[in-house]
């Protein structure tokens, strides 16, 4: 049975300079390596390969850069380790980001430029030119990298269809389709609903498939467009149920979906009970950071009245992942106890930040989720 008040990381951790400036070839500065040290030192990580590396400054082999990441993928993991969570992760450390990660392991897509990301971040957005095929199991290795650093349960987030489809451009599935009329419309559709479902069983499927196999039992898909397009959400939800479809019962599945529009997904959300454990909504952000559980100040919990309808495990984002404000234990317990008078049910709640923290500082991030774990603990169940 899974712990009441269970609390984990959703995703993204910032990665160390020392990490990024040695994969893109930009010599080390003093101070990254003072910041490899310190972190060392902080989690008592005895790691003189890592500083052997780094004191090359530049012109990493491509053996010494993957050992780099090694290193980063430990420190992060070892980091939410400290902080007392649950569930681990290593923040990314393997990836870019959350699309071009993945597309770039999918045949079938043609890169162009850079876009913009809500949080004044950049993209490459790449279009479909021809049916995806999958090139490689592109979470398989990360996933046993990191279950060498912990004895805790590991959660590997993925990117879902919908959103990458939804990221994408289109010059495959939508060719031929007129544009202007009643029929083009409904042909329209037709063609993104195909480009959905070719993207969740002929990708994400088997992703989730060969992390299931090989020993991941918490598997978060992440829907960040769930609800970018009104009419969109039955593709959506049918993304969801192609992706998981014979694991159903199988793994622990959450989906993560974050700065939306929530009441979008009611009644169709519905569809995946039994399918989908939890929903992790976005609430931090939205809420005021007065001390208290009435309504009147956890105004940014009112979705869960709809939620807790539904059998679905609550999510709970207790933490702003876009301010360096550090939420006061007494901050955090007070929204996970407003939440708990409403579901009544400790185990129908997972604690956690709104979002990923890749947006903070590692000890900005490191004090956050301290503060969650120790306001989780301060709850008697």
């Amino acid at each position: 049975m899974l712990k009441p008040l269970l609390t984990h990381e959703i995703g993204s951790l910032a990665k160390p300079n020392w990490r990024v400036r040695a994969i893109n070839n930009i010599p080390l500065k003093d101070e990254d390596i003072e910041d490899a040290k310190y972190w060392a030192n902080f989690l008592e990580l005895k790691v003189e390969e890592l500083f052997d590396i780094l004191n090359k400054r530049k012109n990493f082999t491509q053996e010494e850069k993957d050992k780099i990441l090694y290193y980063s993928s430990l420190f992060a993991t070892k980091l939410l380790e400290k902080a007392g969570i649950d569930v681990l992760y290593d923040g990314e450390q393997h990836r870019v980001e959350m699309y071009e990660y993945p597309i770039r392991r999918i045949e079938g897509f043609k890169f162009y430029g850079h876009v913009r990301s809500f949080d004044n971040k950049y993209y490459r957005r790449a279009a479909v030119i021809k049916e995806p095929k999958l090139k490689e199991f592109y979470h398989l290795d990360e996933f046993k990298t990191i279950s060498k650093f912990t004895n805790k349960p590991i959660k590997i987030p993925i990117t879902g269809p919908y959103t990458l489809v939804d990221w994408s451009f289109d010059e495959f599935y939508i060719k031929g389709v007129e544009i202007g009329t009643k029929e083009g419309l409904k042909n329209r559709k037709l063609a993104r609903k195909k480009f959905v479902e070719d993207m969740a069983k002929n990708i994400i499927y088997p992703n989730l498939k060969v992390l299931y196999e090989n020993g991941a039992k918490f598997l978060q898909i992440d829907e960040p467009a769930a609800t970018t397009k009104i009419n969109e959400i039955d593709l959506f939800i049918d993304g969801l149920i192609n992706s998981v479809n014979d694991l159903k019962g199988k793994a622990f599945f959450s989906v993560h979906i974050c700065f939306s529009d929530y009441n979008l997904l009611f009644p169709h959300i519905e569809k995946l009970e039994g399918i989908i454990n939890e929903f992790h909504f976005e609430y931090a952000n939205r809420d005021t950071t007065e001390l208290g559980t009435s309504e009147d100040v956890r105004k940014g919990y009112d979705i869960i009245k709809k939620l807790k309808n539904y059998n679905f495990v609550i999510g709970l984002g207790v933490i702003d992942v876009h301010t360096d404000f550090i939420e006061p234990v007494e901050l955090i317990r007070d929204r996970i106890l407003y939440v708990l008078d409403i579901v009544k049910d400790p185990n129908k709640i997972f604690v956690a930040p709104d979002c990923g923290l890749r947006t903070r500082s590692w000890k900005v991030a490191f004090e956050k989720l301290r503060n969650m774990v120790e306001a989780v603990n301060t709850i008697k169940i």
